[in-house]
């Protein structure tokens, strides 16, 4: 949740550090702060807020310090506050460490310490860590490290500084992601690699219960269980340019008109030349295993959640077998019947995202074969399921999520017409149509974007005054109308409730007064008439409806205010297309209002804790 840097090397300190804290922003946004170390002190400086506000308190003193650690913090534990930022130090301020997780046995910790003399100053768990480290610390780092992580019970990704090892770091992580960037003999940590592209492209990542010594002379070390362990180093081809706005006002808005690019990685080297087939070389599931299915599981959070739902519906009519789409938070608590005999199908950006991942280590336990969708490479979902489909999106930088949503949307199609191949429940000709068209959707999403956002941009002032809109839809299109409804309240504050269409007159149809607006998507033909008939009640009541459909669907255009008209496309795939509108509309109405885009209020780009 929160945004963690380090660095030691030749270069000064505190530069690298702010700029590591603003490719982290979208982490946490409510307080941060630097400690470095100078003069054989640590210089600590936190501030409430944004990063802007640690800016201004810096003053532009970078000082000579070439070793520090920052953060960027979203609250649990302690309201925002300089006082609750990071870096925390010890009794004696000779240890700074930052933190991203919960630490759930705190207060025991704390009691436990103060029963011994530390004296506290915050409200956080995070503050236990460098007392304990204290505790533990009889001149070397590492080992105080290793006893003091011994006694933590939750999740964490913490980096020690200390005043008398002054050319190292010291490193931990369990369930939350830290990795480490090597250079020419500089070394960096980071919650995210999109914060370290711009000094080196070669990557560590650590591991679950990991613990890394960086040694500026000597280099890195890991130890896990008190053994040292060996990392490989991956290669991070990432585009600099991709972690930076490129010109657009918002990074969400450039990572919309990303989704054609990002939908050609996710397509690359996976349709084979004659359109017949998907090529999953990720996968290598038996006929046996195959025929053995008999219920596939998807469990995701948020957005991920939404094209779960999308998947749902393709795979049910596809493959035939009973697909259950859970909410992760509510996942474990439900007793759900998963076994050997389910597929389970993990989705989360990230890659780290918590609930996401207790609800993978509960069906691991309950004996299912899991397949997890993210697009970060190495992230822990990744590495603790038995198959991973990466997106290939590239970073994701605004909080609320674009082009990580259609790119899970485009795995989940592939997913689903590979095994209804493997399976027996289509021909290579009956799939090849859909996968053509799968093929060249970057370019009808290009159309989209290229011939609607004026439009939208229009449309979006019909929203920006109500403090109410509502979004309808019967079948794929109620699964994309959750989707629209989300990034509409989360940017734009605007409070926004999506609807299937036919739950109209069991209540929600009492809600509707003169003008307010209601996004009506109809891009399912056989269900038309019944759409017709729903927004003709919304316009008896004088809604304001908002249409979204084909170009030949005049009875819809006839009934709607204002209709958004989509590329043709088969109804199966038109998630893939009907969501960009609805994106665009929720950015416009939030720039409207004067909204933070990027960093709307009390959120995080990846939920890493319960």
């Amino acid at each position: 949740m929160c945004g963690i840097i380090g660095y030691v090397g030749p270069r000064l300190a505190v530069p690298i550090l702010l700029e590591g804290l603003k490719a982290q922003e979208y982490r946490g946004y409510d307080s941060a702060g630097i400690a470095v170390l100078e003069n054989d002190m640590i210089r600590l400086i936190r501030a409430q807020g944004k990063i802007s506000a640690l800016e201004e308190r810096i003053g532009g003193e970078v000082g000579t310090a070439t070793v520090g650690i920052g953060h960027t913090r979203w609250a649990t534990h302690g309201r925002p506050s300089d006082i609750n930022s990071h870096p925390h130090l010890d009794c004696k301020s000779e240890i700074a460490m930052v933190h991203n997780g919960i630490i759930e046995n705190y207060q025991e910790l704390r009691d436990w310490l103060i029963e011994r003399g530390h004296v506290f100053a915050s409200q956080t768990d995070t503050e236990t860590l460098p007392h304990l480290v204290e505790h533990y610390y009889n001149g070397d780092l590492l080992a105080a490290m290793m006893q003091t992580v011994a006694r933590l019970e939750g999740s964490y990704a913490t980096v020690a500084l200390c005043k008398h090892d002054p050319r190292r770091l010291v490193a931990a992580r369990r369930d939350n992601p830290l990795i480490i960037g090597i250079g020419e003999g500089e070394y960096f940590f980071a919650s995210d690699m999109a914060a370290l592209i711009q000094y080196t492209r070669n990557m560590l990542v650590l591991q679950n219960g990991d613990i890394a010594l960086i040694d500026e002379e000597k280099g890195v070390s890991v130890y896990n269980d008190g053994k040292p362990v060996t990392r490989e180093t991956i290669y991070i081809d990432w585009d600099k340019d991709a972690a930076q706005k490129g010109g657009y006002e918002h990074f969400m808005l450039k990572e919309i008109h990303e989704q054609p690019w990002a939908l050609g990685q996710t397509l690359r080297g996976r349709i084979a030349a004659d359109e017949r087939d998907i090529e999953l070389k990720e996968l290598d599931f038996s006929t046996e295993y195959l025929r053995s299915i008999n219920n596939i599981a998807i469990v995701a959070c948020g957005t991920a959640y939404h094209a779960g739902l999308v998947g749902k519906k393709a795979m049910e009519s596809m493959l035939r077998i009973p697909v259950e789409v859970d909410i992760a938070s509510e996942f474990q608590y439900r007793d759900p019947i998963i076994d050997r005999h389910t597929l389970a199908i993990i989705i989360s950006q990230s890659g780290e995202t918590m609930d996401t991942l207790l609800a993978l280590r509960e069906c691991r336990k309950r004996g299912a074969k899991i397949v997890a969708i993210c697009n970060v490479l190495d992230s822990t979902i990744s590495r603790e399921a038995d198959y991973v489909l990466y997106t290939w999106a590239g970073p994701e930088i605004a909080v609320a999520s674009t082009k990580a949503y259609i790119t899970q949307l485009m795995v989940l199609y592939m997913l689903t017409f590979y095994l209804a191949r493997r399976m027996g429940m289509k021909s290579g000709d009956e799939l090849q149509p859909l996968i053509s068209q799968l093929y060249r959707l970057p370019e009808k999403v290009g159309q989209v974007l290229d011939s609607c956002e004026t439009e939208i941009e229009q449309a979006a002032q019909q929203l920006k005054d109500w403090s109410d809109v509502f979004f309808i839809g019967r079948g794929y299109d109620y699964s994309v109308a959750l989707e629209g409804a989300l990034k509409l309240k989360e940017i734009s504050y605007i409070h926004a409730e999506a609807y299937a269409a036919g739950e109209l007159k069991h209540g929600t149809i009492a809600l509707i007064e003169p003008g307010i607006p209601v996004i009506a998507l109809a891009t399912q033909p056989a269900m038309h008439p019944r759409m017709v008939s729903n927004i003709v009640e919304l316009k008896a009541r004088d809604a304001h409806v908002i249409g979204l459909s084909f170009g030949g669907c005049q009875d819809v255009m006839e009934v709607c205010d204002q209709t958004l008209v989509l590329p043709d496309i088969d109804p199966l795939l038109s998630p893939m297309l009907s969501v960009v509108p609805l994106q665009l509309l929720a950015y416009y109405a939030a720039v409207a209002r004067g909204c933070e885009v990027d960093q709307p209020r009390n959120l995080a780009k990846s939920v890493t804790v319960l």
